[in-house]
């Protein structure tokens, strides 16, 4: 790469591409904010930049892979860029990221507020650099810059990082390093800020959300945020992401039941239906645990509408426990799951489990679960059809339809209106729900 970028007379250039959660999203647009305020301007990564900036993901080692080949295109695609690597990926694997040829910079899951300052240093030396620091030496949680070209209707608001629970299946608390929350004054005045710019609905991000606050003392929780955040004027809906089981507190319960500004979908990861794999997955909650939880949240919130997560083919899965899960899947009444093929990840205790479940077994297993989910999914939005909903616009697409999400976050495409009158973003409508509106892309 060319270590001395041309930029007089021209304003230096900076694409982003992004893999992974919705959290990784929410990082890539505040970095891009860091650029913004530093003069750049932020392209396509079809276009030429003068910075190419690629944040990874490591869930699975399928997303170590898919992060090295978006990576080499980038490279192939942009030879005389300056191209930085940041992310999960880059923070497990920083050595195997910067030895891939055309990488000049490797930057992990914090001090990304200084890349501008190491793609001087890279500049200046000559030479790829790594930034990668021990994770688990990070103690608190690091402040990006505040959005201000955030073009979502619904506005991500990253409240906590880190991760402790240690499932044995999964590598994120060696990417994201120990619990580290947000400081309740900085949440919430960009949570006011993003209000005041126009976003009506507001989406709670982190990496393991519920425990938001063990770090603060005894003063701040999940469920204090949430009291606070509804207070704001001018903010209508409030949305949790994925939130652990074992993390509804009766305090926090209340905050969702308390404000109608809160939204009626909860996100409680399950991964499993079967005890036994639960407990060689380290999910510390038992199936009659989980269901009790849903028994007194619907007792509570009428309607509530719960997705989830599932993986499928864990090791050690046998016949019994896939069917176990099936039961269980179908007795919850998920309005929606994502369902996963267990993927070994190199680093996690499970990736070294003699008894593997085959690829074949894998794939049939989710074709199953996939049957009951949707199965279950569709009779959630059935008891919507011909009643009024509020819509959020978020986007129009090509051909007029506008596209949202219900509260109990049902996806519904309007046509286009016949009489020509525009629909716009971030605005409300109610309508009737038909079969045809739902789920539509």
């Amino acid at each position: 790469m060319p270590f001395e970028l041309e930029q007089v007379n021209k304003q230096p250039t900076v694409c982003f591409v992004t893999l992974g959660c919705k959290v990784n999203q929410t990082e890539s647009e505040a970095v891009a904010q860091l650029f913004r305020e530093a003069k750049y301007q932020v392209v396509p990564a079809s276009e030429e930049a003068d910075v190419v900036v690629v944040n990874t993901c490591t869930v699975t080692n399928t997303g170590d892979g898919k992060s090295r080949r978006v990576i080499r295109r980038m490279i192939r695609e942009h030879p005389e860029s300056v191209v930085v690597v940041m992310g999960c990926y880059a923070q497990t694997a920083p050595g195997e990221v910067l030895g891939i040829e055309g990488v000049d910079l490797v930057l992990g899951t914090q001090d990304r507020m200084k890349m501008l300052e190491w793609i001087e240093r890279v500049k200046a030396e000559r030479k790829p650099q790594n930034a990668v620091h021990e994770i688990w030496e990070a103690e608190e949680f690091e402040e990006l810059p505040q959005l201000s070209e955030e073009h979502r209707a619904r506005a991500l608001l990253k409240i906590q990082e880190g991760c402790n629970q240690f499932c044995t299946y999964c590598i994120i608390p060696y990417a994201r390093g120990p619990l580290r929350s947000r400081l309740p004054e900085k949440a919430l005045a960009e949570a006011r800020r993003l209000v005041e710019a126009g976003h009506p609905e507001i989406v709670l991000t982190g990496i393991h959300t519920g425990y938001y606050g063990q770090d603060l003392g005894e003063e701040w929780n999940l469920a204090r945020l949430v009291r606070e955040l509804v207070k704001i004027p001018g903010l209508c809906r409030l949305r949790l992401s994925s939130i652990e089981p074992m993390e509804y507190t009766p305090e926090l319960i209340e905050s969702i039941v308390s404000s109608e500004k809160v939204c009626p979908h909860l996100h409680m990861p399950l991964q499993s239906g079967s005890d036994r794999i639960l407990t060689r997955m380290n999910r510390p909650y038992t199936l009659d645990e989980y269901r009790d939880l849903l028994e007194r949240l619907r007792q509570q919130i009428p309607n509530l509408a719960v997705t989830t997560d599932i993986i499928a083919g864990f090791p050690g899965e046998t016949d019994d426990d896939h069917a176990s899960t099936l039961e269980f899947v179908k007795s919850c009444s998920f309005s929606g799951a994502n369902v996963f093929p267990y993927s070994k990840r190199k680093g996690t205790p499970a990736a070294d489990y003699p008894d593997q479940v085959s690829k074949q077994v894998k794939e049939q297993r989710v074709k199953d679960l996939l049957l009951v989910a949707r199965a279950s999914q569709e009779e959630f939005e059935h008891r919507f059809i011909g009643e009024p909903v509020e819509l959020l616009i978020e986007w129009i697409n090509p051909q007029g339809c506008a596209i949202g999400h219900t509260p109990h976050y049902i996806q519904v495409q309007l046509p286009a209106c016949e009489d020509g009158k525009p629909m716009a973003s971030r605005q409300f409508v109610t309508v009737i729900l038909e079969k045809e509106m739902v789920g539509m892309v």
